[in-house]
């Protein structure tokens, strides 16, 4: 009825200072962005699509790391790694719900940087305020059915090879090799899912930034091409990181995975990235770093 989250016990004279740099990862995350999304709803210059879009990024990486970096930080405060099935189930659930989310809400982000590029004068129109709250709703809502539906057929598997997980988290891979049997056509549903709700956008993503940087390159200033390229460069070095990681992740074969690497690749898109974002995003952002310094001013 219970599992193991063994997370990082094979250092245990390192445990103080892992919780030391979960703890101050976490605030970071939680204060960068929680700073982003105050100063986006504050100054009247940022009441824009973009910047619309920005604070539910924000919002969303806070709940995405509540999802692990607590638990984490309870092993390693208590040493009390047990986790029942149902506690699991549920943080495989949220975390998978919360990536797509993030993979969904990457690409409308793509999509609005197309528009704004390609056809600034249609801007205004395509990108309305009902437009862009549509577009937010489904990126929130869009995943929820299929990873329910991932996760309730991951846990209706029995388990009987061991019930200690070699990770810091309820994941897929760690979960489905604890499975008796063939997980053979779980495996490629997982492979199906991540697909669709990945790899899909990230094309998508990719086909907005190949049209972006083609009508970059023909803007007739150096000023325009830079101010575009700077506008848009913060969000591909997000694109980059956290696709980049959760696809060597989930598309790699089953017998490459060790413990080591997968727990590594993990904290890249579930705990770095997420600390890198409001920096990315304020100090590659001379209109935020603008709304930041004006609020502290007036303070």
């Amino acid at each position: 009825m219970q599992f193991v989250l063994l997370g990082f016990s094979d250092l245990p004279k390192l445990q103080g200072l892992l919780s030391g740099v979960f703890s101050i990862i976490y605030l970071i995350i939680l204060i960068g962005n929680c700073l982003i999304i105050i100063i986006t709803k504050m100054d009247s210059a940022l009441q824009k699509p973009m910047y619309f879009f920005l604070a539910n990024f924000s919002f969303l990486e806070i709940c995405y790391v509540t999802v692990t970096v607590p638990r984490i930080l309870f092993n390693i405060w208590t040493q009390d790694r047990h986790i029942s099935i149902m506690a699991c189930g549920v943080q495989m659930c949220f975390f998978l719900m919360l990536a797509t989310t993030e993979s969904l809400l990457l690409a409308v982000m793509s999509y609005d940087r197309y528009v704004a590029i390609c056809n600034p004068l249609l801007y205004p129109v395509v990108m309305n305020p009902t437009k862009c709250t549509h577009l937010v709703t489904g990126s929130w809502l869009g995943g929820i059915p299929v990873q329910i539906g991932q996760t309730f057929q991951i846990f209706s598997l029995d388990f009987c090879n061991s019930n200690r997980i070699d990770h810091f988290f309820c994941d897929v891979p760690p979960i489905l090799n604890l499975a008796c049997g063939d997980t053979s056509v779980h495996e490629l549903s997982v492979y199906v899912i991540v697909m669709v709700v990945g790899a899909v956008p990230f094309v998508l993503v990719l086909t907005s930034y190949s049209r972006i940087i083609a009508t970059i390159v023909r803007l007739p200033t150096a000023k325009g091409r830079g101010k575009a390229f700077s506008t848009c460069s913060s969000h591909l070095l997000v694109v980059i990181l956290f696709y980049g990681s959760a696809a060597i992740t989930y598309f790699r074969p089953k017998y490459t995975h060790s413990p080591g690497t997968d727990k590594l690749l993990s904290l890249f898109y579930t705990i770095v990235t997420p600390m890198f974002n409001p920096m990315i995003y304020t100090f590659r952002n001379k209109d935020v770093i603008s709304a930041l310094r004006k609020i502290l001013l007036k303070k």
